[in-house]
């Protein structure tokens, strides 16, 4: 026999020796489930993108909120679809507006049993689809629209919201809302930063998802896939505004960032598991081509692996279910 000292495989050799030496856990409590609560529906409406996703009702919503927080998930992030749209996106203030009453929704469910977090951005509710308002010439107005994100975290911290997550990558935007939230009273909030938020193509089955209206794209505030040394950028200036906790999204494309952005900060990390990610693996696993379980394990292990503290993912209950 060949002498060889070291044998790696030795520690591969059985179920048990792996579980046993495995680096990289996954639990139910880092987990959080992205939700689409939707205004003027009857029943829970399929996204054909996103097998097994649906456009809640608020009722529907309740029993998930429900569910979730009996599964052990960290929490649950919030997305409204109003039935109406305007320019300003008004319907994202107003206490009566579907993400508010969603918030209000599942704190009356879950209380502090479960987080929930709130989806902070105008996109869903402009009939531009743009992550802010408008200027004069049709570009987003970054610092008219700080002052929108400002009035939407109060509008959603009196809701109920126990974490607030600025996404639109305005500049400044952290700041402004830890401002108008401890001004009024309500610091005990936190905020999950879109850190390193990046135009990607993988966010298409999401437009289905919340009824986008987008015209053209948001690659003038939404960061360059080519780029990764503006994102420790960003990250310093959201620690600085007062970020709790940081995120980069999309996740499987952008692993070298979860890591970068780990190594760099000692608050939690976020990675959000986008719906394009989703859907690929729906996808190949509808037409037999991979193990659907053994890929979703695998994808969010890589997430973790990366050094995400905290997994956004549509597949948050079905995993916590097996972990159980």
């Amino acid at each position: 026999m060949t002498n060889l000292p070291h044998r790696p495989r030795r520690l591969r050799a059985t179920p048990a020796t792996r579980r046993l030496v495995r680096e990289t856990h996954t639990v139910a409590s880092q987990l959080v489930l992205p939700m689409f609560v939707a205004e003027g529906i009857d029943e829970p409406r399929p996204i054909s993108s996103m097998p097994g996703v649906v456009q809640h009702t608020r009722e529907s919503a309740k029993k998930a909120y429900r569910e979730a927080a009996e599964l052990g998930l960290g929490g649950v992030m919030l997305f409204g679809v109003p039935e109406h749209k305007d320019a300003t996106g008004s319907g994202a203030l107003r206490p009566d507006g579907i993400l508010n009453l969603a918030i209000a929704d599942a704190r009356a469910e879950v209380g502090d049993d479960l987080l929930v977090m709130s989806d902070l951005c105008l996109d869903e509710f402009t009939d531009h689809g743009h992550c802010g308002v408008l200027d004069g010439q049709g570009r987003v107005d970054n610092d008219a629209t700080l002052a929108v994100y400002a009035q939407m975290g109060l509008a959603q911290a009196q809701a109920g919201a126990h974490w607030v997550g600025p996404s639109g990558m305005m500049d400044g935007q952290v700041g402004v809302v830890r401002s108008a939230l401890d001004a009024a009273g309500h610091d005990d909030v936190a905020i999950i930063a879109y850190t390193a938020k990046y135009a990607s193509a993988f966010y298409g089955p999401f437009r289905e998802a919340v009824d986008s209206s987008l015209q053209g794209d948001r690659r003038t505030y939404q960061q360059d896939p080519a780029n990764a040394r503006e994102a420790m950028r960003e990250l310093e200036l959201d620690l600085v505004e007062g970020a709790d906790v940081v995120m980069v999204k999309p996740a499987l494309g952008y692993l070298d960032l979860v890591a970068k952005v780990r190594e760099r900060t000692d608050v939690p990390v976020a990675a959000y598991n986008v719906s394009g990610e989703y859907a690929m693996v729906e996808a190949a696993a509808a037409q037999g081509w991979i193990d659907r379980d053994r890929a979703i394990e695998e994808t969010v292990t890589s997430i973790r692996r990366a050094g995400a503290d905290i997994v956004l993912t549509y597949w948050a209950a079905e995993l916590a279910s097996r972990l159980r």
